[in-house]
């Protein structure tokens, strides 16, 4: 490169330097700080996101004291880390520098009051703090974004699929995790460890690798949301594939599991709703064998 291209390129870098000092400096006297995020919430705590996409899909999440809740799926709880990690983002970290500032910009990326991919409003005692238009994505885990009533178009850490305006995908994974049973019913063998050791129905031992894998498998399931209403008829129609009766020291649990092709779903006594779970952890349960638990027990 000859010296006037160099000479140019400096010149360019010296110009963004002032025009991001400037930027930051009527920020700051507009509001007393250096800070830029998409959302100021000052001295507000956020106890409701409303997310609304394209189609009018919405979904709204609550926080209850420390917890977040589904208010329109009888409030169930919500995925407390999805929502901190998306307020997070929207609330307490800098966007850095605009990627574009004009109504046209607004259009072409998808963040305009009227074309938006997902609209996220925070709110906090029944009053709006402020809503951010999310948009075309720019790179991988990067969404263009813009405050309501701003101009200034960002590039932010968030990704549209892991935010979907519908209120099942954001219930909380681990809700039918059952960490201690104390007891547990399946077709073909019964656990109890009323003891202290896990034990058959017949006083004898399971097979300890078995056992393992069952009770790895109720530590670690993990729901993928809630079915529809039709699909949700469709499969309590259904003839569950297995029912386990699990006891623990919250009480006991029903949970019946069921397969339609690749996809799966699980019931619990303890809600009205049918969740959906991953094909791996429906097939991890699937393979307990019955014949082997007894295994070690048989004479």
């Amino acid at each position: 490169m000859n010296r006037v291209g160099v000479a140019l390129l400096l010149l360019l870098a010296a110009q963004m330097v002032v025009l991001a000092y400037q930027y930051r400096a009527v920020r700051e006297a507009e509001d007393g700080t250096s800070a830029i995020y998409l959302v100021r919430t000052d001295t507000y705590v956020v106890d409701e996101i409303r997310l609304e996409d394209r189609e009018h899909n919405v979904a709204v999440l609550r926080r209850r004291g420390e917890q977040w809740s589904l208010p329109q799926l009888d409030a169930l709880p919500a995925d407390r880390d999805r929502i901190e990690a998306l307020l997070d983002v929207l609330t307490h970290t800098d966007p850095g520098w605009p990627v574009a500032h004009s109504g046209a910009a607004h259009q072409r990326f998808q963040v305009a009051s009227y074309l938006y991919r997902l609209k996220v409003t925070l709110s906090a005692q029944g009053n709006e703090v402020g809503s951010v238009y999310l948009g075309t994505s720019p790179g991988y885990r990067r969404v263009h974004a813009r405050s309501a009533g701003e101009e200034p178009i960002y590039s932010v850490p968030l990704n549209l699929f892991e935010l979907p305006a519908h209120d099942g995908a954001w219930l909380e994974p681990e809700l039918l995790q059952v960490r201690a049973p104390l007891r547990i019913v399946a077709d073909g063998y019964s656990l109890d460890r009323s003891s202290g050791d896990w034990l058959l129905g017949s006083g004898q031992p399971p097979e300890p690798r078995e056992l393992d894998a069952l009770l790895q498998a109720l530590r670690t399931l993990r729901l993928e949301g809630v079915a529809g209403d039709e699909r949700a008829q469709k499969i309590r129609a259904a003839e569950a594939s297995m029912i386990l009766q699990v006891t623990g020291l919250g009480g006991e649990r029903k949970l019946a599991f069921y397969r339609e092709g690749d996809d799966c779903f699980v019931t619990s006594s303890d809600h009205p709703y049918v969740f959906r779970l991953s094909a791996y952890d429906y097939d991890k349960l699937a393979g307990i064998d019955a014949v082997m638990m007894a295994g070690s027990g048989a004479p």
